[in-house]
Parts: C-alpha cells; structure tokens; sequence
C-alpha cells in the first residue's frame, strides 16, 4: 500500500509518500499529475512517521543525525548521483561540477554537468536526499525545482548562507 500525508513547513506544505518500510516521495507544492504515487492513499505508516520526526527536527534548525529509510525509485545514473548528494553534510553545499566529477571518478566515464543537472531535478525525496545544497560552479544559487527564495531559505536556516 502507498500513503501520503501533508507536513506543514515554514516553507510551505510538504507531501510525504510512502510504502509500509519506506519513503518514495517528499515534494513541496505537490500536484499528482504526472508523478508516479498519485495512487498513494491518504494514510500514515512507520516510513512516513520518521520523515516527520526528521522534518520537525530539520526545521527548528539541527541536524537530525538520521535519515528515515527510502527507497529511491530511478534509473542507476540518477541514484549515482542521489548517493553523492546525501554525503553533502548539513549546512555545507556542493556543485554540480563537484558532484560530476566525483561521479566520474567513481565510474570511469565522463560525465556532463547538465546531466547531474537533469538527475537532480527530478530529485523525488526533496529534503531527504538534498539536492538544494547543489549550487552553481561559481557559487551562485541555481535550480531549485521548488524555488530559489525556498533553496535559500533552507541553506540559510542550515547556515550554509548568511541571511
């Protein structure tokens, strides 16, 4: 069985989606046309009850030290890179530069910016997998799927910017 439930953010609402042993979705501003748990029912489960612990931790501005289980549901390209983006820590940032070429080293094969670009768009554990501490080579502020006044927010809540 899939279930969803809503978390209210400072940022705005959150959905959550999951199975009864994981996490599958987080989406702000969520619309079900064209995401694949639009069949998730309105429910809870354990997997979605420690996505709002973590979210309650996460937005009184602490790490929470875990991560709920998830499951990534994705080709093998956009999970390399879902990797990468959970090993950035908390309040620090990374380019898409950065994330390629570690990408690159780790699998022997060139790898292009806009396709890290690509993958982390259709990021679809947003928060939970951190694709808003992907920045700019140059250091600037770019695609947020959710935002950039949201992408600033949350690095700044995390310290990774100055307010």
């Amino acid at each position: 069985m899939v279930y969803c439930s809503k978390y209210l953010s400072p940022l705005g609402i959150i959905t959550l989606i999951g199975n009864d042993s994981a996490l599958i979705g987080a989406y702000f501003d969520f619309e079900d046309e064209g995401i694949p748990e639009r069949s998730a029912i309105e429910g809870d489960s354990q997997a979605l009850s420690d996505a709002r612990s973590f979210l309650d931790i996460y937005f009184s501005k602490r790490d929470p030290g875990f991560l709920p289980q998830m499951e990534i549901i994705s080709t093998p390209f956009r999970k390399a890179v879902y990797s990468e983006l959970m090993k950035i820590p908390y309040g620090e940032t990374k380019s898409y530069r950065e994330i390629g070429d570690r990408i690159a080293k780790l699998s022997g094969k060139r790898v292009s910016y806009q396709a890290i670009g690509g993958a982390v768009k259709h990021n679809p554990i947003s928060l939970f997998i951190p694709c808003h501490r992907v920045i700019g080579s140059d250091g600037r502020l770019v695609g947020y799927n959710w935002g950039l006044d949201r992408k600033r927010a949350l690095l700044e809540m995390e310290g990774a910017l100055e307010a």
